[in-house]
């Protein structure tokens, strides 16, 4: 299942999309370890977000040279993984670059393709491995109207367009790049921690019924915004990412998180 975070390219609008076909979870390679980290989006939720199984978290951050994410974006992520996840043993980022694939703009087939050849960070007894991409091109989902900024696509993984967020940010009437990366990571790692509804089970009626697995609260992390064109400007007027309601947090403290 495929969680999208789309801006409209003329108002910057934020819009957030799933559809069932980009669910990449097929097992390739051999190794129970590999296959444990290639399964359905939101299927491990309960093994980031408690402490039953795994005590300590590592995030395997790679990005294609130049287009790096913020240090402040990556900050912000670990912050969001602390607040939410019990993870007594420590979170650790291990970022690296690699050259580019070189086929850019990316089919979602294509993004999985480059995790299976450069991911070396899986789930060992005690510690769960997290895979973030950033990418150096555009999404072959992008339309006239709209781009796609990032997806969560199996259990442990996620893809950042980089080069559409750098060309969305840090220009006049444009977001702060670290604000508009923090808001699309932290949106994407909503979905594989199971919201809404998406592995993390609902403990109040918040789905929003037109858009699924998002939550019906228009100031919340998890909200699927308005086509109008409104969506990002709003949930970044004031200056910080938005945050998740009480009814996505209940929903992660059902399910062992914090």
């Amino acid at each position: 299942m495929k969680k999208r975070i789309a801006v409209l390219t003329i108002c910057f609008g934020l819009l957030l999309s799933c559809s069932k076909e980009d669910d990449l979870s097929n097992v390739s390679g051999t190794g129970s370890s590999i296959a444990n980290n290639k399964k359905p989006t939101g299927s491990s939720a309960n093994d980031l977000l408690s402490d039953n199984t795994f005590k300590s978290t590592v995030v395997e951050l790679v990005y294609v040279v130049g287009f790096e994410p913020t240090t402040a974006a990556i900050n912000n992520f670990v912050a969001f993984l602390e607040a939410r996840t019990y993870k007594p043993e420590g979170i650790t980022v291990i970022k690296r670059a690699i050259t580019s694939p070189g086929n850019a703009p990316y089919t979602n087939e294509e993004i999985a393709a480059i995790e299976d050849a450069n991911r070396t960070k899986y789930n060992t007894a005690n510690q769960v491995a997290i895979w973030a991409f950033f990418a150096d091109g555009q999404s072959t989902s992008d339309t006239s109207t709209s781009v796609i900024l990032g997806t969560a696509y199996r259990n442990t993984s996620f893809v950042i367009y980089e080069k559409t967020v750098q060309g969305l940010s840090d220009s006049p009437f444009e977001p702060n790049r670290a604000l508009l990366e923090t808001t699309v990571i932290t949106h994407e790692f909503g979905h594989i921690l199971g919201l809404t509804n998406l592995g993390t089970a609902l403990q109040s009626n918040h789905e929003d019924t037109a858009h699924a697995k998002h939550c019906n609260v228009n100031s919340c992390l998890m909200f699927w915004s308005s086509e109008t064109g409104n969506g990002i400007g709003n949930m970044v007027s004031g200056g910080s990412a938005p945050q998740l309601d009480a009814q996505c947090i209940a929903d992660l403290r059902a399910n062992g998180g914090k």
